[in-house]
Order: C-alpha cells, then sequence, then structure tokens
C-alpha cells in the first residue's frame, strides 16, 4: 500500500475539505502504552519507543484522508493534466542529465531504464521538491490508534522507529505524506526496509539526503515487482468501431496476436507488434476516451501505488522524458484539467479580483475553491469550485474585456 504525495497534493481541487475529528487524548495515551508493550516483540527497544514518542500528539486531520485518495476521485484528465505537464516533463530531462552517471549504473545493477525511475521520482515528489510536512511518527501513530486499518499502519509506525533506531534517517528528517510515505520517491516504512538499498555505500540506506539511494532503491522495487528491461510499458492504440469491450482491463490480458486479429491497431495506425506477448486493454476513461495496450511493466508501476491512474501518469511522463508527445485521442470531456502553471495563473486572476486565497503555489485548496466558486457564479457558470479550462478561459476573457490582459 502506498499513497503517494505529489499527485494526491496536486488532485486537492476534486477531493472535498474534510473536518478533523477530536482527539480523545486519554484514548491515544492509552494506545500508545500499548504499543510500547509491544515494541520489544517488533525489534524497538523500550528506551527508543520512550525517547521517540514522548512528545507525540495526535494529528487527527489524517484520519479523513483514508477515503479521500484522489486517484479514485478525481477525474483522470484533472490528475494527469497536472502531473504530466510540460514543466515537469522540462524539469524531468534536466534530472536525467545531473543524474546520468548514477542512472547508468542503477540500470546496469537493476535493468530498469532512467526515463522510468526518473518519471517515478517527478510524480512522487517533484524530483525531490516535496517531500511532504507532516512528522511520520506523529501520522502513524495516530493511524495506529483512531479510524481503520490500525492493524496495517501499527505495522508502519513500529517500522519507523526502527528506521529511526538502525540509523538510517534522522527522526527530524522523516517528515512525509499524511500515511507516512517519504523520501525522494515516497516509500512506505514496510517497503523501506524490504527494498531500500544502499547505492552510495556510506553504510545507510537515505531515501531522504540521498538521490543514488532513492533512485535505487525505486529501480530496486520495480524489478523486484516484475519489470522487465525488453517490454514496453504499452502503447496507445486505435479501437475498431463497434469493437465489444466489456473484457477491457489491466488483468484481462491476451496475445497481441489476438488484438491484432480483433482489428486493434497502435494510434498511428501501424500495426501491433507481433507475436504472444500478454496485454490487456486499459480504458481509463471509458470506450470514448484513449485506449492502450498494457503489459506486465504496466503491473510493475500499479503495484507502486495501487491505482491504474498513477501507474498511467507514471507510464506517460517516462514517453514524454523519452520525447514522445502527448496522447493522441483527446479525453471525453468538454472542460480538461489544467497543468500546474494554469493553476497558478488561475489563482493570479483570483489574486487580482481581490480574493483572499494565500499564495498562487498551483495547489487548489479550500480558499481558491471557494473563490472560484464566487467568480463562477458572477460569469454564468456552474460554481462547483472546480479549476478546469472553462472557468480559467473565462476569468481571461474577463479580465481581456476589463483592460486588464
Amino acid at each position: 500500500m502506498r499513497r503517494h504525495l505529489l499527485a494526491a497534493t496536486l488532485a486537492v481541487s476534486l477531493v472535498p475539505a474534510i473536518a478533523p475529528a477530536r482527539a480523545d487524548e486519554a484514548a491515544f495515551a492509552a494506545c500508545l502504552a500499548g504499543l510500547r508493550a509491544e515494541a520489544p516483540a517488533k525489534g524497538v527497544s523500550t528506551a527508543s519507543f520512550d525517547t521517540h514518542t514522548a512528545a507525540l500528539a495526535p494529528d487527527m486531520a489524517v484520519i479523513g484522508f483514508l477515503d479521500a485518495q484522489p486517484e479514485f476521485v478525481t477525474p483522470i484528465w484533472d490528475y494527469m493534466a497536472g502531473l504530466v505537464d510540460e514543466e515537469r516533463v522540462a524539469d524531468g530531462r534536466a534530472m536525467l542529465a545531473e543524474w546520468r552517471e548514477v542512472l547508468a549504473r542503477v540500470e546496469a545493477e537493476y535493468a530498469v531504464d532512467a526515463a522510468t525511475v526518473v518519471a517515478v521520482w517527478g510524480v512522487e515528489s517533484n524530483y525531490g521538491r516535496n517531500f511532504g510536512s507532516r512528522p511520520l511518527l506523529t501520522s502513524l501513530s495516530t493511524l495506529s490508534c483512531f479510524g481503520r486499518r490500525q492493524s496495517f499502519f501499527r505495522g508502519e509506525f513500529f517500522t519507523t522507529l526502527k528506521i529511526i533506531q538502525d540509523g538510517h534517517v534522522a527522526p527530524e528528517r522523516l517528515t512525509g505524506s499524511w500515511a507516512g510515505a517519504f523520501g525522494h520517491t515516497q516509500f512506505m516504512p514496510s517497503t523501506f526496509m524490504r527494498l531500500a538499498v544502499d547505492f552510495d555505500g556510506d553504510g545507510r540506506r537515505d531515501l531522504v539526503d540521498s538521490v543514488p539511494d532513492a533512485l535505487a532503491s525505486t529501480a530496486n522495487f520495480l524489478k523486484r515487482a516484475g519489470w522487465r528491461s525488453d517490454l514496453q510499458w504499452g502503447f496507445e492504440v486505435r479501437l475498431p468501431r463497434g469493437m465489444d469491450t466489456s473484457g477491457a482491463g489491466r488483468r484481462n490480458k491476451q496475445p497481441m496476436s489476438d488484438w491484432a486479429a480483433r482489428g486493434v491497431r497502435r494510434v498511428d495506425g501501424s500495426p501491433l507488434p507481433a507475436g504472444a506477448t500478454p496485454a490487456g486493454l486499459l480504458l481509463p476513461a471509458g470506450a470514448a476516451g484513449p485506449a492502450f495496450l498494457v503489459t506486465r511493466n504496466f503491473d510493475a508501476l500499479y503495484s507502486y501505488n495501487a491505482a491504474e491512474s498513477y501507474g498511467l501518469a507514471i507510464a506517460h511522463l517516462s514517453d514524454r522524458l523519452r520525447g514522445a508527445g502527448g496522447f493522441a485521442t483527446p479525453w471525453p470531456t468538454d472542460d480538461p484539467g489544467l497543468s500546474r502553471a494554469e493553476r497558478r495563473e488561475l489563482q493570479e486572476l483570483l489574486i487580482a479580483r481581490g480574493h483572499d486565497i494565500g499564495a498562487a503555489d498551483g495547489m487548489i485548496g479550500t480558499r481558491t475553491r471557494e473563490a472560484l466558486k464566487l467568480e463562477q457564479a458572477r460569469l454564468g457558470l456552474q460554481a462547483d469550485g472546480r479549476a478546469g479550462q472553462r472557468a480559467l478561459n473565462a476569468l481571461r476573457a474577463q479580465t481581456a474585456r476589463q483592460g486588464g490582459g
């Protein structure tokens, strides 16, 4: 289970604001006492437990996030627009150049190509710019004591204490997502313990302050998940008119030759690869949107954070880093999503109209949504607070009419 940070942050415009529950301090203290008793059996000394939990207080905001995962509640065109934009492609190409030698060693060791590894890095933390600000021990202790899935989070909590105890990462450096993912490529603590590697040779596995460790650990994850260097993750295809897509799905793989026999072609009209390579038909927005044939390599990406939209974002960004363009088939919407630059522009237009929404940072939070609702109502649009092309273009047009453009 993974909860990657950057995609969740970018998709916040479609996730409703959730009021934190009130913490029960007595219940939290009793829960910690119970966890303390379990610590030695989990490989954490009582002294270490006491040192690192003495000042903990629950953060009840994290409980609400359990049922508001952006990968599942955000339209795919909004999700992809913010994660795979020109800005992230350009930054990714810069990272490929900056870390060329390390990535070459990573590829030689783990047989995962540089573009795929860097794409994971870009989606997970915007190439190390956004690790998350929630202290892991605070989030994981809260999730261990309140809400559902307490057993799972208790395992992650003890593992985090073990990471600190073993000296891999200092406790003050362990900040991350609400669910405990941390570092350049946002490993959960249990994933770190199983798959993180010391690639820079300093004796520690450090995904926070060592880019080589993070990149190599990501490649190790994908290799262990079944990545094959001789396969593409998949590609966009064109379906024949009237094709029955009831059997579509990542899991329902059929030989490429079978798809070819049914009239499926690459999106440019060229034939599919010959042979019996298994591939599933992925329709992330239904039959009216882009269609893809995906291989076991897509499944490896999916396993990093179990959402098909997430896997597609990684896959598409990796293709863009290799020089490919956008999808040929448009998303089936008359109001496409916004890139991060466009989200910042929308916020700047709202600020210019006197709305106090904070900085124009491209993160569409509650204040931006509320301000946008007011402007949408004034412009005769549906006042839903969604930051899409229709709202941005209307604000642009109004600014131009008023002489501000």
